[in-house]
């Protein structure tokens, strides 16, 4: 009878996955025990090889998600499809150690913890073997800002290595947020009764081979899934993010406006026309709208939709215009609703800000559906 399962969330560890499963193979002895590679479309063929191994050996599994990321979400699914009464999560490429596995599944079934966790940070740890200490240093900061902001008091709540009861994590995964990647700190601080948490001390390793799936926009990732505990039932996460990014276009719209009339760009131009004191307000305005514009386009891929981040050229010109195109139309019905409300005698500020919010959930609902790909 099926014990436990391992989620392992991937991304480009083509090379890792031979090599975990053998590591699986010795740590688990005398459990029955399943695999589940949870991979997202990486393009070195990771998903392939796992399915090669499975062909072999009818304890792995492969999950290949087409069209979403992220590791919080893959583990979350990874988890949901087990049929096993516990379930783990762990990184694939080498830094967590397989051996602690039994030690955490003993925990769990004992009855006496909910949750089971290797920490980085507790007594008789080392990171000593993963040779970042910047990043050492990064992860104590968000440590210590995820203890104060959610109240979970673990040496390692990043953590991103832990076991769970299967019926634990289905009952509240429809409350999880699955933004970002820290999935343990998210069942924590949802979780409504007090999880009994037991701590393993873990030799964090460095990376066997590939690429992290901590890229520049893990901070931001983390900050935003604080977010979402916090106000993202009221006002969506993705749309306060669209939101922002769309405050911050209004002030790059007004600095390049700036820029281009007091002739700071004068020199770039071949003709004197060109200049600051000649050249026609509404000229100058649509320069500084259409670097808005690009500025909203680029940020929002980057940040706002990450996980569905547009790559390459081709695809990078098509997505600017289709977004291009969503916002013109967010435009016209800015004005066309402030139009019609002034005329209904509202006030002018009243009339500007429902025209402004309009706009903003057309643009994001458009930009969603044919820019990204799907409604967020």
């Amino acid at each position: 009878m099926l014990q436990l399962a391992v989620i392992l969330p991937t991304y480009k560890e083509r090379n890792n996955i031979a090599h975990m499963v053998e590591r699986l193979n010795a740590a688990l002895h005398g459990l029955v025990w399943e695999a589940i590679f949870v991979d997202d479309n990486s393009p070195d063929g990771t998903a392939d090889e796992a399915r090669r191994i499975a062909r072999e050996d009818p304890r792995i599994r492969v999950i290949e998600r087409i069209g979403r990321r992220g590791l919080a979400s893959a583990a979350i699914e990874g988890m949901c499809a087990s049929a096993a009464p516990v379930v783990a999560v762990m990184d694939a490429d080498g830094q967590h150690d397989p051996s602690l596995l039994p030690q955490m599944y003993d925990a769990i079934i004992s009855g006496d913890y909910d949750v089971s966790y290797a920490s980085r940070f507790a007594e008789g740890a080392s990171t000593e073997a993963w040779g970042r200490p910047d990043r050492v240093k990064a992860s104590g900061f968000a440590n210590a800002l995820a203890r104060r902001v959610t109240g979970v008091d673990l040496t390692d709540p990043m953590s991103g290595f832990f076991m769970l009861r299967g019926e634990t994590l289905r009952a509240d995964a429809h409350r999880l947020s699955g933004v970002g990647f820290k999935i343990l700190l998210d069942i924590l601080a949802t979780v409504d009764r007090p999880l009994r948490v037991k701590e393993f001390p873990l030799n964090f390793a460095a990376r066997l081979d590939g690429e992290s799936k901590l890229d520049r926009t893990v901070v931001f990732e983390f900050l935003i899934g604080l977010y979402d505990k916090w106000l993202g039932r009221i006002i969506p996460t993705r749309f306060a993010l669209f939101g922002t990014v769309g405050a911050m276009g209004v002030l790059v719209q007004f600095a390049v406006l700036w820029l281009v009339l007091s002739g700071v760009l004068h020199e770039r131009f071949v003709y004197g026309h060109w200049s600051g004191s000649e050249m026609a307000f509404d000229t100058a305005n649509t320069i500084a709208a259409l670097a808005a514009m690009t500025f909203n386009f680029v940020l929002n891929n980057e940040l706002t939709y990450a996980d569905k981040r547009l790559r390459g050229m081709v695809p990078l010109l098509k997505g600017w215009a289709k977004f291009a195109l969503t916002c013109s139309i967010g435009i016209l019905s800015n004005i066309a609703s402030a139009d019609a409300l002034k005329r209904a005698h509202v006030s002018d500020v009243i009339a500007v800000l429902v025209g402004i919010v309009l706009a903003s959930v057309w643009n994001f609902a458009l930009s969603s559906k044919f820019v990204w790909g799907k409604y967020g």
